[in-house]
């Protein structure tokens, strides 16, 4: 689906540069004599932008910097227009020349970087643009200086991975004697009878103008302005009302009703530039982790989303959009955007389905004190790219906002880091206390109308002993699967949301593992390349148990999907009390790796995939879980709970609970009413084991009229307790 973004971009670009560029490595000499016009560089490579480096088989191991070189012709610019060269991104900095003349330094790799050609254009038709691109490996991974979140360090991408290059497209656009250089649409609130909805512009103006603005509303004209404009870079704020407007919804909740809003900039009766968005009208509110869109309160699935790819330049529409719908068929609300920013076309797609983003900022683990000013002027550019989306609910600053660090495929051994991980959390820290605020405030300015996460994964600390959203491994890098339940009796406040839990499994698409050669495989190779971390797996699925690869394979996504279906029917049954929803971790993989997803790279599910669907169906009937084993004659009373995400009540359900054994069956039915948008303790049974050996089955069903779920639970009776 073509955006009106997309339109806008095509009316006013004169050219386009995508396609094949010269490209070489940016030594002192190549940028001293090689970015002007008089430069024979018919020996370079050619290399297509838009793209990474590393994906060209001469850079496939290059850390750069490189220095790309395009011919072009464009004929000279007439009376009142404008000329300007756009990088609609790059990957992570870099300089800019234009015929041998120097523009910029752009930095920040989802930002399109604009510089004015105006003066440079009228001087000839046959032009030379070169842009020398930097992305700079982050060796102290405790001071990192790229804001580049996952895509730089992460143990879900490999560690050599680079993601340097001119990774989006390259372009030259016209306007008159003012341009649109950034447009900001927010709704601040919605409801059926009206939308408010605030519109920021950075007006770039070639001299003192007097202008008039005009604010279109699905082609409509709701707002016009006349303004006296100052030489130079301008900013406006102002406010249009909606009446009666089709208010956009999650996909569980109602229609995802787009509108279409179009600025244009009027000079001497004539269209200098204009900019589209295309939104949706709707109100976002959070108390206490619980959040609700147009006032009605949501329990919010979700998980986390890695890049698509971690060539986030070679993903097409295609791939991105599918990423999406996969959530949407896994029964999610919500994708957290983990740790980057993604391309546009993934936003636009979220919006079209309904899908709910929590958007993180691409800061994750520890940064340098240099990058404070960096980060707080990109935050108020993420708001500009990405505000008008109805999809984005919330914005974080920062994952994890910690120095510790722990070598590729290293297990993370709580006892050993115990002291520096409660430091962490506890004590205060440049990057929490300082870094973290000012991103926050940075947004919280930008953007009124979304709730603005500081940090996430951090426990509560002093003064306020408040805390965020808790990331919580048991059964993997702490504790067993099953003390989430005691743990969340025991410290309610980390329920609050758990936007991080799972565990390893090894994929269906395993090309880049040896399985020939079990068990003895390149585990080092596993390990330091494909973030495998083998001893949290000997802890819980050893390798020596297994005959086979395939049979060991299968036994980790079993794992990992028990991990997955009990944490999530253990949160469901804490809804609203005080759970306001969860991410796990993670949908997807973005490059061949052992991981915590459920999608490899290829989107092959593994078993969590299907355990996810099946937990985050609107309607589940749950019971306590059963323990491993029992011993004959034990008896267990056990709770019932049904919870449901439907906003109607479900009336006269029945639920059936039948356990079969070597001993007699017993069957329980309860019936009544299941409340809306809530958790229904339906009852209680007391089961007891029977005295012959052999295994416990519980299967639950509900009915009310045409909603059915259904739920197994099994344990075995043995004389010997596990």
């Amino acid at each position: 689906m073509t955006t009106s973004t997309e339109h806008e971009n095509e009316m006013w670009t004169s050219l386009d540069l995508s396609g094949q560029w010269r490209v070489t490595k940016a030594t002192d000499d190549a940028l001293r004599t090689s970015v002007g016009l008089d430069t024979d560089d018919e020996e370079w490579p050619t290399i297509h932008v838009p793209s990474h480096w590393q994906s060209h088989p001469l850079f496939a191991a290059e850390n750069g910097p490189l220095l790309y070189r395009k011919d072009f012709e464009l004929g000279v610019p007439g009376a009142g227009e404008r000329r300007f060269i756009v990088v609609d991104g790059l990957f992570y900095q870099g300089d800019v020349w234009l015929d041998g003349a120097y523009l910029g330094d752009p930095e920040g790799y989802f930002i399109p970087h604009a510089y004015d050609i105006t003066a440079l254009a009228t001087l000839d038709t046959e032009h030379v643009l070169a842009v020398g691109a930097t992305c700079s490996p982050q060796r102290d991974k405790k001071a990192k200086r790229n804001i580049t979140g996952v895509f730089q360090h992460w143990d879900c991408i490999e560690p050599d991975f680079n993601p340097g290059g001119i990774w989006r497209g390259v372009r030259i656009e016209r306007s008159g004697p003012v341009r649109i250089d950034a447009l900001r649409v927010l709704c601040r609130d919605a409801n059926e009878a009206r939308a408010n909805v605030r519109l920021s512009a950075r007006l770039d103006s070639n001299g003192d103008l007097p202008v008039r603005i005009v604010t279109y509303v699905n082609n409509k004209v709701v707002d016009e302005i006349e303004k006296s404009l100052a030489s130079g870079i301008n900013t406006l704020d102002w406010d249009v009302d909606i009446d009666e407007p089709k208010l956009w919804w999650p996909w569980s909740m109602g229609q995802q009703n787009l509108t279409d809003i179009r600025v244009e900039v009027v000079h001497d009766s004539t269209v200098s530039h204009s900019v589209s968005r295309r939104t949706g009208l709707r109100e976002v509110a959070v108390q206490d982790w619980v959040y609700s869109i147009n006032g009605e309160r949501i329990f919010l699935k979700g998980a986390n989303l890695a890049p698509t790819r971690a060539m986030l330049g070679d993903a097409d529409e295609t791939e991105l959009r599918r990423d999406i719908e996969l959530a949407r068929e896994a029964g999610l609300d919500l994708v957290r955007v983990h740790g980057h920013i993604s391309r546009t076309e993934l936003y636009d797609a979220a919006d079209e389905l309904g899908m709910l983003i929590w958007q993180d900022f691409p800061l994750q683990w520890g940064y340098a004190r240099q990058i404070r000013r960096e980060a707080v002027r990109q935050a108020e550019e993420a708001v500009n790219l990405l505000g008008h989306h109805p999809s984005i609910m919330t914005w974080c600053a920062h994952n994890e906002p910690f120095t510790f660090s722990v070598t590729p495929g290293e297990s993370f051994d709580f006892k050993k880091m115990a002291v520096p991980f409660l430091a962490g959390h506890q004590l205060p820290t440049w990057n929490k206390s300082v870094l973290d605020r000012w991103v926050k405030r940075s947004f919280e300015k930008a953007d009124v109308t979304r709730p603005v996460i500081a940090h996430s994964g951090v426990l509560p600390h002093l003064p306020t002993l408040d805390g965020t959203d808790s990331h919580l491994y048991f059964g993997w890098y702490h504790g067993d699967e099953r003390d989430l339940p005691g743990f969340a009796a025991k410290i309610p406040r980390l329920m609050r949301f758990v936007s991080e839990f799972g565990a390893q499994a090894i994929p269906e698409s395993s090309e880049f593992i040896d399985t020939a050669a079990w068990p003895n495989l390149d585990w080092e190779n596993l390990e330091n390349k494909f973030g495998m971390q083998r001893g949290n797996f000997e802890n819980h699925v050893p390798v020596a148990a297994f005959d086979n690869f395939d049979d060991w394979r299968f036994a980790t996504q079993v794992y990992q999907a028990d991990v997955i279906r009990y944490h999530i029917e253990t949160l469901r049954r804490l809804k609203y009390r005080p759970t306001g929803g969860f991410c796990m971790f993670a949908l997807n993989d973005a490059m061949p790796m052992i991981s915590w997803s459920v999608l490899d790279h290829k989107r092959v599910p593994k078993l969590g995939y299907t355990a996810l669907a099946e937990a985050c169906r609107p309607v589940i009937v749950t019971a306590d879980r059963l323990p491993l084993s029992m011993r004959p004659g034990d008896q267990l009373r056990i709770a019932l709970h049904v919870v449901s995400d439907l906003h109607r009540e479900l009336d006269n359900a029945s639920v059936t609970a039948n356990l079969e054994s070597t001993g007699d069956p017993q069957v329980w039915q309860f019936e009544g009413a299941i409340a809306a948008d809530d958790c229904t303790l339906v009852g209680h049974i007391t089961i007891t084991a029977p005295f012959a050996e052999g295994p416990v089955i519980l299967d639950l069903t509900l009915v009310s009229g045409d909603v059915v779920a259904t739920n197994r639970y099994q344990t075995v009776v043995t004389a010997k307790l596990s």
